[in-house]
């Protein structure tokens, strides 16, 4: 259901342009309810709680807001009258009440704060009118209402607006609700731009103050729970280009700017479409949290898109609907606000100033170190030039930007972008030669998207913009992702990166068509969203783009397989065993050669670190690059050649032993202890942890109770995580008492090893970081406040440690994701696979430890990987005896117990 809008020639009327509204406010009725409840104040809490019934009954059904906020302001205008004239100083001509701020502009929301000043002739009048001031407050905050009140003279008003950007700003938009309006007009020109903060220091200050604003929300529209009121986008962005106009053009409305020549009518329709969508969504969080709220938590995203009239539909949630629309209006908003406040200032404030201007051929000119066209026409009589500008921009690095007339000018023409453009071979070469340029192709793509290019050139990239999904774990928007992971790729060319990423660096510099990788980073996500497997639907996406730009069916088809298996790599090393021979075949055989593994890995890695910055960690990094270093060896080797176990052992041994040699350590020990250890232990761990764990063990005392190693191996950089090396007697609730013991410490498992040797010894791996995600680092007093407590829980593990219950973070609370347990025979392996899907929560891992160790169940082996609020683990289990599960009681014993336990709701 639409909701309902002025027509197209209706200017928003002022609050003082309303007529009367009797359903809001009748002054006869208001006087009857003096004399029932006794009382003005009573009577004026009563009245406020009627309008707000009626107010809120004309929003849900869909009445337009920008009348329904005007008429609040007008209901609470006329209560404030009510209030003052009932005091003895509302017939002195040397006071007056004034409303200020948003209540000034007549912008007032359920919750919002009733912004006062009492305007006093001189200051010296405020010790007569103490005791009427005094009950006028006193009384408001009885009423209830958020009162933000000052008491000042014009003088006082005008010193203090001097020093204080803010208060300049909110005086303003004052308006006179009681007294003496020749105070406000005295008060107003006292103030004025002449007096105090000329336009270019108001600018100045404006501007400062935005770029301020905007860090704070990290500089992005984008946002997983944006401030609708003071991120980028929002309600102040749009406030901040009326405050310029009005302090340069004394404008009232918005819509005066399209009279004044700086909005067009198309730009102030998009502005004015904006501003109602945010109130919508600010007016809906109002009513939904009873109070002053602007955050657009995840605790209200779903309520606010049911109240706006969003559903679910086959493809997507309402909440994600209505997310979409929330991105794609914040960005118009910000994308407005950056282009009028540039126009401003290069075309008011600097007018005049001494300009240098260099030609660069019949289309473009750069301007003071800004890009603009020749003319106004350019672009519709050229409209490939609106790709040649950004790949101008890209082979010129002292061109800073575009002017803002020439953006202006992109934005109005952005439509010539269609079938007929994209099939032009112009348009075709200018972006292929884009992908190829040297520098700052990052740079150009993101202008593109903001200025709406790119996404008509790609239409698939332009149905994604804003769209989000509901999870923790894509915290970007699917276009902000696209554009972050082709930033990765373009980062990784740079020698300071080497560091950190050594692999990727290298195979950068040795990709044969640099370009290819580019269009997959592009093209990996923008299939989602419509129903089915977006990398299917992605690929031949891919594969046609590809064809059309002239590329060989070899490289398209390269492109595509790489959109299609993005996935590949990652699922592989998360939720597979990297260190079993026959994984890292199937995955050889899947990926063909190396060139396509180069492709894969780069992808990946840019992919991973993308999609969030808490999800790439020095755990994964290390998975990735051991699954990419195995899979380079099969394939040097030869798929028809795969190494079997066997071999893998003895290569483990062998340099496992060496260093052990060099050591100085007794190889007739070492053997000895080997012996003992199983085949398993040796292909799953690396020849540098072997030695380090052989050391350990030979060097711990007989009956010195459980080894307990924390540290890292010698070749892995964990970054924020520890491997912690357990070395006891088996026991069937180890693992339970172990998890236990790590939770409470608040540690988070990233993966977990289980092995038992023939000698009945547990040798146990667990990869753990802090819960919050901060480094464990080298802090010696934590390493031996995790040794102690395992050790102690490991003397005896029958005295199972008690499971801590933590409360569920906030953000995890609003999602349900229904348990899903799937129970299958690994027949090669002897062993059974639990594949869990669930809710991620505090104490997880423990809990399930507790039902294996319930149901007499063995781990063998456990892969983990928390996805955001989303956990996807693997567990390999074992009966009693070792054995594959096979009693179908079990299995189902199983699966209704943890989906018992995780199913119920947490605190």
């Amino acid at each position: 259901m639409a909701r309902l809008e002025l027509g197209p020639d209706m200017k928003t009327p002022l609050v003082t342009e309303l007529k009367q509204d009797p359903e809001l406010f009748d002054p006869e009725r208001f006087a009857q309810w003096v004399q029932e409840l006794g009382s003005v104040p009573k009577a004026f809490r009563h009245a406020i709680k009627e309008a707000d019934t009626v107010l809120d009954r004309r929003f849900r059904n869909m009445e337009n807001i920008k009348l329904i906020i005007r008429r609040r302001a007008w209901t609470m205008d006329q209560l404030m009258k009510q209030l003052w004239n009932q005091l003895g100083c509302s017939k002195a001509d040397d006071i007056a009440l004034m409303a200020v701020g948003g209540y000034g502009r007549a912008e007032l929301h359920p919750h919002s704060d009733i912004d006062l000043l009492i305007l006093l002739q001189e200051s010296s009048n405020a010790e007569q009118y103490r005791a009427d001031l005094e009950l006028f407050v006193t009384q408001l905050w009885d009423i209830g209402l958020e009162v933000g009140h000052s008491v000042r003279s014009i003088d006082e008003c005008t010193n203090l607006a001097r020093d204080d950007i803010t208060i300049a700003t909110n005086l303003m938009e004052s308006r006179t609700l009681c007294g003496n309006p020749a105070l406000g007009v005295r008060m107003q020109k006292a103030t004025a731009p002449d007096k105090i903060w000329n336009v270019v220091d108001f600018f100045s200050a404006k501007w400062t103050e935005q770029i301020a604003r905007h860090n704070k929300h990290n500089n992005t529209e984008y946002n997983l729970e944006p401030d609708i009121k003071n991120a980028p986008g929002g309600l102040r962005d749009i406030q901040t280009i009326g405050w310029v106009a009005k302090r340069y053009f004394n404008a009232n409305r918005l819509s005066d700017l399209v009279n004044q020549g700086f909005l067009t009518a198309e730009e102030y329709d998009m502005l004015n479409a904006g501003q109602s969508f945010l109130w919508e969504v600010r007016y809906a969080l109002h009513i939904l949290t009873r109070r002053s709220e602007n955050r657009l938590l995840f605790d209200h995203q779903r309520a606010v898109a049911e109240i706006l009239g969003y559903r679910d539909s086959n493809a997507n949630l309402a909440v994600e609907k209505f997310m979409k629309r929330y991105y794609r209006v914040a960005l118009s908003v910000s994308q407005l606000n950056d282009m009028l406040l540039q126009h401003f200032d290069e075309a008011i404030l600097r007018a005049g100033q001494p300009e240098t201007v260099t030609p660069i051929n019949k289309r473009f000119q750069i301007r003071n170190g800004f890009i603009e066209t020749t003319h106004d026409k350019v672009f519709e009589y050229t409209p490939s030039a609106l790709l040649e500008i950004f790949l101008i921009l890209a082979q010129n690095e002292r061109i800073e930007g575009i002017r803002a007339a020439t953006i202006r000018q992109i934005r109005d023409h952005r439509h010539l972008v269609d079938d007929k453009f994209r099939n032009d071979i112009r348009n075709i070469s200018f972006f292929m030669e884009l992908l190829r340029s040297p520098n700052k192709i990052y740079t150009q793509l993101y202008r593109m998207k903001r200025y709406g290019i790119l996404g008509n050139y790609i239409p698939s990239f332009g149905q994604v913009i804003g769209q989000m999904q509901y999870d923790l774990f894509h915290i970007y928007t699917v276009d902000a992702h696209s554009l972050h992971v082709l930033r990765n790729m373009r980062m990784f060319r740079h020698s300071e990166v080497k560091k950190d990423f050594p692999i990727v660096h290298m195979i950068f510099h040795r990709l044969p068509k640099i370009e290819l990788l580019y269009i997959a980073g592009l093209f990996h996500d923008l299939a989602k969203g419509r129903g089915g497997d977006h990398s299917d639907l992605g690929s031949v996406d891919a594969y046609n783009f590809c064809i059309h730009h002239r590329l060989s069916k070899w490289d398209a088809s390269q492109v595509s397989w790489l959109v299609q298996h993005h996935l590949l790599m990652s699922l592989t090393a998360q939720k597979k065993d990297v260190s079993d021979p026959d994984v890292i075949h199937e995955f050889a055989t899947k990926v063909g050669d190396q060139v396509r593994l180069d492709y894969l890995f780069a992808l990946t890695t840019a992919d991973i670190m993308a999609t969030n910055p808490n999800l790439w960690n020095g755990w994964r990094a290390s998975l990735l690059r051991q699954l990419y270093a195995e899979t380079r060896r099969a394939l040097r080797r030869g798929l028809e050649n795969p190494l079997n176990r066997q071999d893998w052992i003895e290569e483990t041994r062998d340099k496992a032993l060496a260093l052990l040699q060099n050591r100085g350590i007794a190889q007739e020990k070492v053997v000895a202890l080997w012996e003992h250890l199983g085949d398993d232990y040796f292909l799953r761990e690396t020849f540098a942890d072997v030695a380090r764990h052989t050391e350990a063990i030979l060097n711990h005392p007989e009956n010195g109770g459980p080894l307990v190693l924390l540290g890292k191996a010698d070749d892995r950089n964990y970054q924020g995580a520890a491997e912690v090396f357990v070395y006891t007697q088996d026991a069937p609730n180890l693992f339970a008492a172990t998890v236990a013991a790590l939770s409470q410490l608040n540690l988070t498992i990233a993966d977990a090893k289980i092995i038992t040797s023939t000698s009945n010894f547990s040798l146990d791996t667990y990869i753990i970081m802090e819960e919050n995600g901060s480094h464990i680092g080298d802090d010696p007093a934590r390493a031996q406040q995790i040794v102690k407590k395992l050790q102690k829980a490991l003397v005896d593990p029958k005295k199972y440690p008690e499971i801590v219950h933590r409360r569920m973070p906030r953000a995890l609370k609003h999602f349900r994701i229904p348990t899903e347990v799937l129970i299958s025979n690994d027949i090669a392996h002897k062993r059974t696979v639990l594949e869990l899907v669930a809710l991620d929560r505090p104490g997880l891992l423990a809990e399930i430890g507790r039902i294996f160790l319930d149901n007499q169940v063995l781990l063998q082996n456990a892969r983990i990987a928390t996805l955001g609020e989303r956990v996807e683990d693997v567990f390999y289990i074992t009966d009693m005896n070792g054995d594959m599960i096979k009693d179908p009681a079990l299995c189902a014993r199983l699966e209704n117990s943890i989906k018992e336990k995780l199913d119920k709701p947490a605190d």
